[in-house]
């Protein structure tokens, strides 16, 4: 049923990973597959057979051609150094070729105590597995540049994090699992020729371009130099989407920040509801350091330990490279910046570009905090206002119920009009390309326990079923099921999420 495996990281210098053979599990069953995600990876699903999908999928089985490996990173943890940290609990099976010609990883997540452990268990709950599973899968269909969830396995085991738990492995594809951290880990034991591998291996996978004939006979150092400005444009584009979706990563370390530019690792994440540019959710984020707010600033801190590896590649003259490095990194300022107001142009409907639009967009948004209004539903039901109703504001009216303070709303409205005048479209194109930006679903943080709640405490995986079919369309409105799209009462509020590890 598997692909044709590549072993392009596994046979890397022995000193890039451990070998590790995934630890067999009592009772492995198949509660979700991927399948599309399997056909574009060119699966041959003519052969799919469940019970044996659940034995590769647990690591009971090896897939032929597998040569498991747990990489080798480091990163910098709520600001901390952590020279040694790896793959504690995941195992790369290799890689296979898709459809459209692209290496993907193939990983399973929970796999068991690798040397990478670090005196942990290795395991995965239930829960961080359907989280991820969910919310990457959904990210994907809102347009966000991530890794993609294959299948999960129940596996037969409980384990004790916060409560017991059912076990589980979650198989994770990626476009790589480079990571900041990964160059980290290596910079930190003066090993510049494994970061010069990395960075060749990083440019080949994910940046060809960059060896192109375009710049044959450019001083040495030059690619890499166009490395780090290409990482940095990617991670730009990815924190302006998550911005404009109201995502909060929760555990931006470095070795959380993928060099591919996909969004990596779904442990403390959520979705704000009421807007606020604080809001933090992760129970490990005492300080607020990967706050909503924050993080476009954390994006360009990690970029910068990025950089700090590719130093003695970039230039000799290490004061030289160090003010190359910092120019691309000054840059990613104004890079994410026009980037954000892109993202926030398309949710106001506005397809030119005039000076005054970031003041309108974060008026908006100020009206939102004052109000207290949902983020998700404010910019949806935006679509419903672009005219002003004969007589009053009757058209206005669902997206006026958002807010507990509507007085700065209704003084925005008419600016926001006004501007859409100068757009030379009708109102209905206008609403049209508004709700294929705004979504309606998104993955609200008190479905996603009660999914989970569900699954691991009743054995009941109908609500994850139906919640992963509602976010498969997040911008078509669905007939019965307005409930999706609700923020939560106030019983249900989720304040706090949980890694999981």
């Amino acid at each position: 049923m598997f692909p044709e495996f590549t072993l392009r990281y596994a046979r890397l210098p022995e000193h890039f990973f451990e070998r590790f053979d995934p630890v067999s599990v009592p009772a492995p069953r198949l509660v979700a597959f991927n399948r599309p995600l399997a056909e574009a990876l060119c699966f041959d699903l003519d052969a799919f057979d469940e019970a044996r999908a659940a034995e590769w999928f647990s690591g009971n089985v090896l897939p032929e051609g597998a040569e498991p490996v747990a990489q080798a990173y480091a990163g910098h943890q709520f600001g901390h150094f952590n020279p040694r940290l790896g793959d504690g609990r995941a195992v790369l099976l290799g890689e296979v070729t898709d459809r459209e010609g692209q290496l993907r990883d193939i990983q399973l997540k929970g796999a068991g105590m690798t040397p990478f452990s670090r005196g942990a268990d290795g395991r995965s709950p239930l829960g961080p597995v359907l989280r991820e599973y969910l919310v990457s899968e959904a990210m994907h269909r809102l347009g966000v540049p991530t890794t993609r969830a294959l299948a999960a396995v129940t596996t037969g085991e409980r384990l004790f994090r916060r409560v017991p738990e059912p076990g589980a492995v979650l198989t994770r594809v990626a476009s790589s699992h480079l990571r900041v951290g990964t160059f980290q880990y290596f910079a930190a034991r003066d090993d510049v020729e494994a970061v010069r591998i990395l960075a060749d291996l990083a440019i080949e996978r994910h940046y060809p371009h960059l060896r192109g004939p375009e710049l044959q006979g450019l001083e040495e150092g030059e690619s890499y130099l166009a490395l780090l400005e290409a990482v940095a444009g990617r991670q730009a584009a990815l924190v302006a989407k998550w911005m404009g979706l109201g995502f909060i990563h929760g555990v931006m370390n470095t070795d959380n920040c993928a060099i591919s530019g996909e969004t990596i690792d779904y442990g403390p994440c959520a979705f704000m509801e009421a807007y606020s540019p604080t809001t933090v959710f992760s129970s490990i984020d005492d300080q607020g350091r990967y706050a909503y707010r924050n993080q476009p600033w954390l994006a360009q801190w990690n970029l910068a330990r990025l950089a700090e590896t590719l130093l003695p590649l970039i230039d000799a003259d290490q004061e030289r490279a160090v003010e190359r490095a910092t120019a691309v990194l000054e840059a990613f300022v104004p890079r994410y910046e026009a980037e954000w107001l892109a993202v926030f142009r398309a949710k106001l409907g506005l397809a030119q570009e005039e000076e005054g639009d970031r003041e309108l967009a974060e008026a908006l948004l100020a009206a939102m905090e004052a109000g207290g209004a949902d983020f998700t539903l404010a910019f949806r039901r935006l679509s419903e206002a672009v005219e002003e109703a004969e007589g009053g504001e009757e058209d206005a009216l669902a997206l006026l119920a958002l807010f507990e303070n509507e007085g700065a709303l209704r003084e925005w409205l008419p600016r926001w009009r006004e501007r859409l005048a100068r757009e030379g479209a009708d109102a209905a194109e206008i609403a049209a390309r508004m709700n294929a930006v705004n979504p309606l679903y998104i993955p609200r943080n008190h479905q996603v326990e009660r999914m989970i709640a569900a699954a691991a405490e009743q054995d009941d995986f109908g609500p994850f079923e139906a919640l992963r079919e509602v976010l498969a369309e997040p911008f078509t409105e669905q007939p019965g099921r307005e409930t999706y799209a609700e923020p939560a009462p106030s019983t249900e509020k989720v304040f706090r999420t949980f890694c999981g590890t």
